[in-house]
């Protein structure tokens, strides 16, 4: 948080930061594995479409 120099920024990378980890957070324990991989994939495609756009 040291790097930050404005707390505007800081907020800002925090609402970023939150908002990709919980697209991404599967809760990997407490999934098959087969399931754990389709959901990501899922995941990432929807990612990729949306940084395309």
């Amino acid at each position: 948080m040291l790097r930050f120099r404005r707390m505007r920024s800081l907020q800002k990378f925090a609402s970023v930061h939150a908002s990709v980890y919980n697209h991404f957070n599967l809760e990997r324990s407490l999934t098959s594995r087969a399931h754990f991989k389709k959901n990501r994939a899922v995941a990432l495609a929807e990612w990729r479409r949306l940084c395309t756009a």
